[in-house]
């Protein structure tokens, strides 16, 4: 009990200190939904930027994951716990957030690592680390880039591990 209440009052402070971020988002002409791929270390800044849009992220089922589930949720986030290397199934449940118009967010180089290498699950829906905390009430820069283009078609269910 005391433990949960701990771990929420930690959420509710993590996502106040993210709240007070100010974020400019460095976009494409052609920006809309779709996959948002973002390296570990640049969790924190990025679910600054895209807070109360309804992004759908799919969360680590670590304790560390537990946590941020709680930091995210209280920013408006849809969350779906998994990762590639256990639960690579509810990557699909991110499709689904896609399919309706809506973004999907997930960490490219997964909840074990190596830093900077893409997984299986990031690459299927689309397609340790230096973790960056920024200071509160910050100004902070979101460049989105695009990671790469292909169609559902190029995805077969078999490159799902």
């Amino acid at each position: 009990m005391f433990g949960d209440f701990k771990a929420n009052l930690a959420s509710l402070m993590v996502s106040l200190w993210l709240r007070s971020l100010r974020v400019r988002l460095d976009v494409p002409e052609d920006y809309g939904p779709g996959i948002l791929g973002v390296w570990h270390k640049d969790l924190l800044a990025c679910c600054a930027a895209f807070k109360d849009m309804g992004v759908h992220a799919l969360i680590s089922e670590s304790r560390d994951g537990e946590f941020f589930s709680r930091t995210v949720k209280r920013l408006g986030y849809k969350v779906t716990r998994g990762s590639d290397s256990h639960g690579a199934l509810n990557v699909r449940r991110l499709l689904e957030s896609l399919n309706d118009g809506h973004f999907a967010a997930m960490a490219l180089d997964g909840p074990r690592g190596p830093a900077g290498v893409v997984k299986p699950g990031s690459l299927w829906l689309s397609t340790w680390d230096r973790f960056v905390i920024p200071f509160p009430m910050s100004t902070i820069v979101v460049r989105i880039k695009y990671f790469c283009e292909c169609s559902r078609q190029d995805v077969k269910k078999e490159d799902i591990t």
